[in-house]
Formats: structure tokens, C-alpha cells, sequence
């Protein structure tokens, strides 16, 4: 065996396949609603575990999971945790049936999503006529769906997202090239790195590593042709922000406000570990490097055509980390064209209306959250595929960084004035998605 097979093998040890098939011992032409307490448990828990994996919140694996199993003539209850699920079936006749499931690790696939959802839709439109042997090579279809890119695609999805970041934050050219440079070579080591089943830690801190040593060595080689400004080199915050994590982030707000306490923590925990890798990481390279964080040159562009020109960064923003979250190109163009307009318009409150950053940022992630209610139902997509991409590039990446930065030089005042600003934004975005699904979905805005 090579050394390759042989490592793969030993990881799987610790988390073991589940052989469906194996558990259902009617005949595939056995209807759906016909089956087994077990096995419709199993149709249930399957489809919960496939959402889960998709990286959406826990209220949708929930909803999803209580449609199929009203639609299978049982009761659901469900626990739902970042990688785990716990449910327990119960029939007309008072048997029940519970399992545990769980990931191996969580990510986020959204085109994935959008067919989960599709089936679901379905699957109740059809009040379950469906026999086992269809449903399973349906779900079979969906789950045998990989990553919808290449590594190669991902780092320039990436670069194309961190350089429309880094012009939001204030870059020029010089900055935009290197960040797209670096992004695009750093998330094409950490794609590399993830089908190799590399741990969470070693892809997010050497994929970092990687994206600020490519800025600098992009800036040095800008620097002796075009005898750049040192100024330029303060971008290279730019080129590690492809690892925000936007997705767990803005799902454990969401989580929370419904009372899915175990969720939405455990998805903050998650999101928080993964910036403290980043920020850690950056922080040691620009150490080694002689890095630090300071303002770029300033941009001397006139309103109408910065703002023309955030409208171009925040769509290139958007798109790219849509890509990068794996969603057909159809959905990348609608979440980016939301997330231009969301964006510029909080970009504009704060520069021209004089508005609080944690204000400006509630209103453009309630101006995507609206939009995306209005899109949805001509589109079809999930909401969450669309609003969460939207918002990601409203996360403060930079604050974050220059938080950890100075803690690390024991700055702690300086430090602590750039988590609390970041902090404020990161409640706002959550807080705005949440007002505008109260006010356009009535299945979210009950709690029962």
C-alpha cells in the first residue's frame, strides 16, 4: 500500500463510514411511507446529516428533518450541535427509535444545499410517494457531489475576493495585486492541504503563513520595479482574510436568536478558534518579517467614483467568496449583486452619513436579508446561500487582526479598542438577518 493510502486509512479510524444501504431490509420498491420505524428513521436522519454537512444553521437540518418525518406519518426531536446530530423517532404506535450521527468535520457546500432542499421540497410536494430504492440513489446523487471547483479554481476565487476586501479597506493597486497574489496562492495550499484530510489548525495557520510570505515577496518584487511606497506592504492583512469564517459566524447569531443554545456556541466556538489560528499565524509571520499594521497610502478618488468603484470590490468580494463556498456561478451572480448594493450602502452611512460602523452594518445585513426574501421567491435558492456570502465581506477581518497584533505587543489598550469595535460588527451582521427574516417569514418569526 502507498504512504499516502496507508495515512488516509488510519484517519478514518477515528470516524467511521455509516453503510445505509445496510440498514433498510424492505426492498427498494417498499414505499416510503410502508417502512420500517427504523428505516424511515434512518431517511430522517440521513437527510439531517447531509444538511448539517452543507455547513447550514441549525434551525434549517431541524425544519427539514420535521418536514420528511411528517411527511413519513412520525414525530422528530432533534438535537443539533456543530458536527452532531441526536434525534429520536416516534410512530402512531408509541415506538420510538433514537441515533446519533455525527461529521468527521463541517464545511460548506452550497450547491449541495440548494439540491437538499430541492429534495425536501419534493419529497413533501409528493406526500412521500417515493419508493426506498429511489430515495436512496437521489441522496446517493447528492451526497456523491465533491467540491463544485478545483484547488486552482478556489485560489482564485479567493484572490479575487480578498483583492476586492483589501480595496474596501482602503488599498490601491499595489495592494489589490499582492492580495489577490497571496489569497490566491494561500487558499490553493489550504485546498491542497484539506483532500490530503490535513487537520483544521495545520490548514488554517500555514495557508495563512503562505499568503502573507507571498505579499511580501509580491511587494519586494513591486517595490525594486515600480519603487513602491513601504506603505503599500501594510495590505498584506488583505491576503489572509479568505479565511474568515463567515458562515459559522453568522449562523450562530442566527442559531441563538431561535434558542439552539448547544449550535449556535459550539458554531461561535468554531468560528473563534479558527480567527484566533489566523490572526496568531499572521501575527508570527509579520513578526519574522518585520510587519505591522498602518495605513495604506490614501485613495484620492472623488464620491461618485469610489463609490462606483466599492460597487466593482464588492461584487468581485462577494462572488469570490460565494465560489469559495462552493455555489454555482447562477448563485455567486445573485449573492454578489445583493452584496454590492448592501455593502456600498453601509460603506456610504459610514463615510458620508457620519454613522456608527456596528449601525451601518445592521442596516446593510437587514438590506441583504430583504432582498434575499424578494429574490427568493423568483430564484428558488436558499436563503442562506445567498444573504450569508452577502455579508461575509461586511465581517471585520482587520479589526480582528490588528486586536490580536496588539495584544501581541502588549498593546492591550490599542487591542482592546479593535475587538471591541469588531466585536460590535460581528453582533450587528447576525442581528440584521435576523430583523429582516422576522419581518418577511412568517414560519420564522413564531416559535413553534
Amino acid at each position: 500500500m502507498k504512504e499516502t493510502e496507508r495515512e488516509y486509512h488510519l484517519s478514518q479510524k477515528h470516524h467511521m463510514k455509516i453503510l445505509w444501504e445496510e440498514f433498510f431490509k424492505s426492498d427498494n420498491k417498499t414505499m416510503a411511507q410502508d417502512a420500517t420505524l427504523v428505516e424511515k428513521a434512518f431517511i430522517v436522519g440521513r437527510i439531517g446529516i447531509m444538511l448539517l454537512s452543507c455547513g447550514t444553521g441549525a434551525w434549517r437540518v431541524r425544519d427539514s428533518m420535521d418536514t420528511i418525518a411528517r411527511t413519513l406519518g412520525i414525530t422528530c426531536s432533534t438535537d443539533i450541535g456543530l458536527v452532531s446530530i441526536e434525534y429520536t423517532c416516534f410512530d402512531v404506535d408509541n415506538e420510538s427509535y433514537s441515533q446519533t450521527l455525527s461529521l468527521p468535520a463541517t464545511g460548506v457546500n452550497m450547491t449541495k444545499l440548494n439540491e437538499l432542499e430541492k429534495f425536501v421540497r419534493q419529497f413533501e410536494a409528493g406526500h412521500g410517494n417515493w419508493n426506498i430504492g429511489q430515495i436512496q440513489k437521489r441522496l446517493r446523487e447528492i451526497e456523491n457531489q465533491k467540491s463544485a471547483y478545483s484547488a486552482a479554481i478556489a485560489g482564485l476565487s479567493s484572490g479575487l475576493a480578498c483583492a476586492g476586501f483589501i480595496f474596501l479597506l482602503g488599498g490601491g493597486l499595489p495592494e489589490v495585486i499582492c492580495a489577490f497574489l497571496g489569497a490566491g496562492v494561500g487558499n490553493y495550499v489550504r485546498a491542497l492541504m484539506g483532500k490530503r484530510k490535513m487537520t483544521l489548525v495545520a490548514k488554517i495557520a500555514v495557508a495563512v503563513a503562505v499568503a502573507c510570505a507571498v505579499y511580501f515577496i509580491s511587494f519586494h518584487i513591486g517595490k525594486m520595479i515600480f519603487h513602491l511606497d513601504y506603505h503599500h506592504a501594510y495590505g498584506y492583512i488583505g491576503a489572509m482574510l479568505f479565511v474568515i469564517p463567515g458562515f459559522p459566524f453568522i449562523t450562530s447569531g442566527l442559531d441563538m436568536s431561535k434558542l439552539d443554545m448547544r449550535s449556535g456556541l459550539e458554531r461561535m466556538t468554531y468560528a473563534l478558534l479558527i480567527i484566533t489560528i489566523a490572526t496568531m499565524s499572521g501575527w508570527a509571520v509579520a513578526t519574522i518579517l518585520n510587519l505591522h499594521p498602518g495605513s495604506m497610502p490614501k485613495l484620492n478618488l472623488n464620491p461618485g467614483m469610489l463609490t462606483f468603484l466599492r460597487l466593482i470590490a464588492s461584487f468581485c468580494g462577494v462572488f469570490g467568496f460565494s465560489i469559495m463556498f462552493n455555489s454555482r456561478p447562477n448563485m455567486a451572480a445573485t449573492a454578489a449583486i445583493m452584496g454590492a448594493m448592501a455593502n456600498t450602502l453601509r460603506l456610504s452611512l459610514v463615510d458620508y452619513g457620519y454613522m456608527a460602523p456596528a449601525l451601518a452594518a445592521f442596516i446593510g445585513a437587514l438590506v441583504s436579508g430583504l432582498l434575499a426574501s424578494i429574490i427568493r421567491q423568483k430564484v428558488g435558492f436558499p436563503r442562506i446561500a445567498i444573504t450569508v456570502p452577502s455579508i461575509v465581506i461586511m465581517v471585520p477581518g482587520l479589526y480582528m487582526y490588528r486586536a490580536v497584533f496588539n495584544f501581541g505587543i502588549t498593546n492591550i489598550n490599542i487591542g482592546a479598542y479593535w475587538i471591541t469595535e469588531a466585536l460590535m460588527i460581528v453582533i450587528a451582521l447576525p442581528l440584521g438577518l435576523l430583523a429582516a427574516r422576522i419581518l418577511t417569514d412568517k414560519k420564522w418569526r413564531h416559535a413553534d
